[in-house]
């Protein structure tokens, strides 16, 4: 039987509202991935749509728990970043990386911070800059257009976009550091929505286009980081694990668009995880 990968994810926990660790451990899982977690704070919700929540910071755990894992010399085919709540964990993730980092690993980023042209409002321009050194130690980084302006220090434009515009984003994410891009929120009409990559080893860039639905549904992009992770891992290359995401992603969206349900409730990607299977040809 082969050896399952492992995973070490580093994101938030929302108790209510699927997005972080509530949709990266069962997607990961499902793709026959072993997922290890660590858990930078825990939300009674998200905060996207939601009032009143609680927030429990877990700033001082995630350094003695690397230690622990490193104590046991616990190894990983990838670490998964998602939700960073402060520069101080940005530091503490990037000490992770030293520590966990291998010839053979990979390391994803999804700089989350922003979205639709503004930074969300628990940051500061000043983590962005953070943001951008934790990606320049990364092997890929997954950005929206929004986190992708900000990391390369320019002006956030409004779609729909030209190729040459993407191809330029691309190629500068890339040269902040890591070797492969992957940009959501990509679009060139108002009729199709999908991602764009760029592999700097090869030079191929790629789109992956999808029929948009409208609405904007929270947690689409952790389903989306989960998806092309899980399609990395099972030996897909860049442009085949993006083109997965974007049709786990899409029909994740169209059945919760079709079951009327509360947009801040997040995806049904649970439905949609035999597709995911069948794309990975795991069934």
């Amino acid at each position: 039987m082969k050896r399952l990968k492992r995973v070490a994810a580093i994101h938030d926990i929302s108790g209510f509202g699927k997005c972080s660790l509530t949709v990266a451990l069962p997607i990961l899982s499902a793709a026959g991935i072993e997922t290890t977690i660590l858990p930078t704070a825990v939300l009674s919700t998200h905060t996207g749509g939601f009032t009143g929540f609680t927030y429990r910071d877990l700033t001082e755990d995630i350094a003695p728990i690397a230690a622990h894992w490193k104590s046991l010399d616990i190894r990983f085919d990838a670490i998964y970043t998602g939700f960073l709540g402060s520069f101080e964990q940005l530091d503490l993730v990037t000490d992770f990386f030293k520590q966990f980092k291998t010839k053979d690993n990979l390391i994803l980023v999804d700089p989350v911070m922003a979205d639709n042209g503004e930074l969300y409002k628990i940051f500061t321009p000043e983590f962005a800059l953070g943001m951008r050194k934790l990606c320049e130690k990364a092997d890929i980084i997954v950005p929206n257009l929004t986190e992708a302006a900000l990391l390369i220090g320019e002006p956030y434009q409004e779609g729909p976009y030209t190729k040459a515009y993407i191809e330029t984003i691309l190629k500068k994410l890339s040269d902040l550091g890591p070797k492969k891009i992957v940009l959501t929120g990509v679009f060139f009409n108002d009729e199709e929505l999908g991602a764009a990559t760029y592999d700097a080893e090869t030079g191929e860039i790629t789109y992956t286009l999808e029929k948009r639905i409208p609405g904007y549904y929270h947690g689409t992009g952790d389903v989306f980081g989960s998806a092309l992770l899980s399609a990395l891992l099972n030996d897909f290359n860049l442009s085949e694990a993006a083109a997965i995401a974007v049709r786990f992603t899409t029909s994740s969206i169209r059945k919760t668009a079709e079951a009327g349900t509360d947009i801040r409730f997040g995806v049904h990607f649970e439905q949609t995880i035999p597709e995911l299977l069948k794309d990975l040809r795991l069934q």
